[in-house]
């Protein structure tokens, strides 16, 4: 009987590396069709059905793109351990953000309120309901999972002021009228940002990376080192590139019937900011819920608060250089209720992490501040 099944096993295995980029396929296919229909492509928003097929369709592709760009990453996190690893799968989904929140600032109407919603929906739909899942989850199936207390404070250390300078700090500066930063306070702002998060990266992948592993993964780290699907890490890490490409163009495309939805239907402005930041966050979701599932709760940590801090250290510089360079206004300060939520989010991620073990009532929480975000979207 193993030998009738032995067979098609090692056929399925020698055709399955390239027999799961099927979606790619998909994707360079909405690719050419915009490239080569997009005006006509476009027109449909003005139809509530060809509006609603627009953005569906594009929806899908995009995400179903963004899993190939994790599918990838997590083969390569496989292949070089933690924290590697979940430091390329960061680093991409961040890359993803800034390339695209770029493409959508150079096209069309200036919108100065994108940067401070995405960033802000960012923060709120990780720390809120990605780890509020991932904890629910995980308490469910172990009760109690452990993590490393001195890795979850060093993210929260760098989170911290980084929020605080770029979505607080711009409400109750007088130098300039409104939610905005001057000249020089952007510049500090944007060295800090950067500055702190190449420092972190430093601590993480150097003389103190034992900060962001337990011993028990670090044991199957080296387990599973090298293993995967077989294939090369030049062949993951070209395919990473293949993916992440189209997104970036389907997302700017994607803008332009989301614009539409806001102006025409009086939906809030802020959503906008929220779906750029589900695009580019929900496929973490996936490998931080799975790790949780796993009792790798030390992964999930790792992949929700890098997320976070690559966000504000990678886009809050770029975006600043880009808004500058092409004399874009920024609104980066928080309104007063989005305000109080970001606080609160704050104080409770630390209370969270502060004992190096999590349980079922703190992934409710998170989960309940989720919920009050999405309610307040409508009602602020």
């Amino acid at each position: 009987m193993s030998a009738t099944q032995s067979p098609p096993a090692s056929a399925e295995a020698a055709r399955s590396p390239w027999a799961r980029e099927w979606f790619l396929a998909i994707t360079l296919a909405a690719v050419a069709l915009f490239a080569l229909f997009g005006e006509t492509i476009q027109s449909a928003v003005h139809g509530p059905l060809g509006l609603a097929a627009l953005l569906g369709g594009l929806f899908v592709v995009v995400m179903g793109t963004a899993m190939g760009v994790v599918r990838h990453a997590e083969e390569i996190a496989e292949r070089l351990g933690e924290p590697y690893g979940t430091l390329v799968l960061t680093l991409s989904i961040t890359g993803i953000e800034v390339c695209s929140i770029t493409a959508v600032m150079m096209h069309g109407e200036n919108n100065p309120d994108l940067v401070r919603d995405t960033l802000f929906s960012v923060i709120m739909i990780v720390l809120g309901g990605m780890i509020g899942t991932a904890l629910l989850v995980g308490a469910l199936r172990y009760r109690e999972q452990d993590y490393n207390l001195q890795g979850a404070n060093a993210y929260l250390g760098v989170i911290v002021p980084l929020a605080v300078f770029t979505l607080v700090l711009p409400d109750v500066t007088s130098t300039t009228e409104g939610p905005t930063l001057s000249t020089m306070q952007k510049v500090m702002v944007g060295s800090m940002s950067a500055g702190l998060f190449l420092v972190f990266l430093a601590i993480q992948t150097g003389r103190h990376r034992a900060y962001f592993s337990t011993p028990d993964e670090g044991e199957d780290s080296d387990a599973d080192h090298g293993s995967g699907d077989g294939t090369s890490l030049l062949r993951h890490v070209v395919m990473l590139l293949v993916y992440i490409v189209p997104v970036v163009y389907l997302v700017e495309q994607l803008a332009q019937p989301l614009d539409y939805v806001i102006e025409t239907m009086d939906a809030p402005q802020v959503l906008g900011g929220v779906l750029m930041a589900i695009l580019v966050a929900s496929p973490e979701a996936v490998g931080g819920v799975r790790s949780a599932l796993a009792n790798r709760l030390q992964r999930s940590v790792n992949i929700f608060l890098g997320s976070v801090l690559a966000t504000i250290g990678l886009s809050v510089p770029v975006m600043l250089v880009v808004a500058s360079f092409l004399g874009l206004d920024l609104n980066l300060g928080l309104p007063p209720t989005q305000l109080v939520l970001l606080i609160l989010m704050l104080a409770v991620s630390i209370i969270t992490f502060s004992s190096g073990r999590t349980n079922l009532l703190q992934g409710a929480v998170h989960l309940l501040i989720f919920v009050a975000f999405v309610l307040l979207l409508f009602q602020s």
